[in-house]
């Protein structure tokens, strides 16, 4: 029997299945694999979901939009990513754009930042990978949330 913890990690990854049109996601760590499987366009298949085990419950970042940036301005991934500007992430993981839930995020729309800076965290396989600006610029678009699972080569931000 699935408990509450359950029911949101299933819910926020059937939302990334879907926002990112998957046929199928798989999440685990060390106490909890979760497979979803969505409908593919012109197919009549089912969504079935499996979670194999109770997960560990730990604290969540949640992502902030500034409020004088909306929604649609921050998020749209695809649009960026042949932009030489985007920053793309070199591996597959979780990304976070603060270095702890209790800290600021390592940059926001609008702020300056020098190559070499660091944008955000990726953590892969329990370790935190820092990504770093490729150019010098400004930050003028946000395309993830932290805690959000991220594949490699996908956009994350944008430094014009």
């Amino acid at each position: 029997m699935a408990n509450a913890i359950d029911t949101k990690i299933i819910g926020k990854l059937a939302d990334v299945l879907n926002k990112n049109n998957l046929s199928e996601l798989e999440y685990e760590d060390e106490s909890c694999r979760i497979k979803i499987k969505g409908l593919v366009v012109g197919c009549a298949a089912p969504v079935s979901m499996a979670p194999v085990a109770t997960p560990v419950v730990q604290p969540q970042q949640t992502g902030v939009i500034p409020a004088n940036v909306s929604k649609d301005d921050t998020y749209s991934a695809d649009s960026y990513s042949n932009n030489a500007g985007t920053v793309k992430s070199p591996i597959v993981g979780v990304v976070y754009l603060s270095p702890d839930p209790t800290k600021p995020d390592y940059v926001g729309v609008g702020d300056s930042v020098k190559e070499g800076d660091i944008v955000c965290l990726i953590e892969a396989m329990k370790t935190f990978n820092p990504v770093k600006a490729h150019r010098s610029g400004t930050v003028t678009k946000i395309l993830v949330e932290s805690g959000d699972p991220v594949e490699y080569g996908e956009s994350l931000l944008v430094i014009e």
